[in-house]
């Protein structure tokens, strides 16, 4: 396996840039999640990794060789697409031992690699089957072998389970990650799914509009995200945006939310005018002392959870709290909230002030 790194690619088509000037490293065995929404520019950043298309500048290093300008061939990677693709004439056997094959491998390998490979993906009893009676999770089961059987520097995902229903598709999810770490292998994974990239990956990219947005670790992404554009995208419900007229940084670590103080991180970078205090839903908590309120409208039952939602002076909010607190729509509650897990954002570039508490993670373009 090997690691990967991309410095300053940029990809046009035209007069259209899909790719900005993206710079990341994948470590030798990490899970490695592209992480944006539809035409964000993961996908064309995958293809430019594969060698499916060709950088317009920058530089791609494939176990420390300079690949930008490579064939596909010449990479020694394997991709696996979305819709399988698989030759639909063949059995499952045949399908996976194809690339093996036409690269002259002898028969006696061929039959010894394609056996482990089907043992590892638990599809033995399939071997001889045609593969158009498969059901997607099966033709998915053998895309992968296909691709794995050829023992390849990095396997390249382009949302490999995003033609499965949901239900399945965690369970894919779930037995790919669990593959991955018996292999060890280093893989990159385009995704749009947040939840499946907080659940899978060691690692995330974070892209908007061709841009890195932030890369980091999953859970330090979603402590500490670098933009208001990765705390929207990332935390189901999203993270809350507070707006206030005021000053941070210099030593203040307080502001003024309608009359309330309200304690937050103290910022290593000042800024002050309109400005924007972010917080997840399940770090507001309710308090009879506060002077911040919020007016119910609307509460959804989640189970052992509920999501509250609420208007302020300074915007809407949404709470999770225990399904056993009795709230009501018009209610008017006071909030309270945690200054360690707070993140202020600038209004006119929506980026997040370097505070003491973030201020080894924060990573943007």
């Amino acid at each position: 396996m090997a690691q990967i790194r991309i410095e300053n690619v940029r990809k046009e088509f035209g007069s259209f840039t899909a790719v900005q000037s993206s710079s990341f490293t994948v470590e030798d065995g990490e899970f490695f999640m592209l992480l944006g929404p539809s035409g964000c520019g993961k996908t064309t950043t995958l293809r430019m990794m594969a060698g499916l298309e060709l950088p317009t500048s920058g530089e791609i290093y494939i176990d420390g060789e300079e690949v930008g300008m490579k064939r596909a061939s010449q990479r020694d990677i394997a991709f696996v697409f979305q819709m399988f693709a698989l030759y639909p004439h063949m059995n499952v056997r045949r399908n996976i031992s194809y690339p093996l094959l036409s690269q002259g491998v002898a028969k006696a390998e061929v039959r010894r690699r394609v056996a482990e490979v089907a043992n590892i993906l638990k599809i033995e009893n399939i071997l001889e089957r045609p593969v158009g009676g498969l059901s997607g999770g099966d033709r998915q089961r053998v895309a992968l072998g296909r691709a794995i059987v050829r023992r390849p520097k990095a396997f390249f995902m382009d949302e490999p389970l995003g033609a499965l229903d949901a239900e399945f598709r965690e369970h894919m999810a779930e037995e790919l990650r669990a593959l991955h770490d018996r292999m060890g292998a280093t893989t990159v994974y385009v995704t749009h799914d947040q939840l499946e990239a907080m659940q899978m990956g060691d690692k995330i990219v974070v892209m908007n509009h061709g841009v890195v947005e932030q890369f980091g670790r999953p859970q330090e992404i979603y402590d500490w995200p670098a933009t208001k554009f990765v705390a929207k995208f990332i935390g189901s419900p999203a993270m809350n945006f507070l707006e206030f007229d005021g000053m941070i940084g210099n030593g203040a670590d307080s502001i003024d939310l309608s009359g309330q103080k309200v304690q937050v991180p103290v910022s290593r970078q000042g800024a002050k005018g309109r400005l924007t205090l972010g917080v997840r839903p399940e770090h507001i908590h309710f308090s009879d002392a506060s002077e911040f309120r919020g007016r119910v409208i609307a509460t959804e039952y989640l189970g052992t959870t509920q999501i509250v939602t609420m208007s302020t002076a300074n915007g809407m909010v949404k709470a999770r709290i225990s399904s056993n607190k009795g709230v009501n729509p018009g209610d008017l509650i006071g909030l309270e909230f945690d200054a360690r897990t707070l993140t202020i954002f600038t209004e006119e570039r929506g980026l997040a002030l370097l505070s003491e508490a973030n201020a080894g993670v924060l990573r943007h373009g």
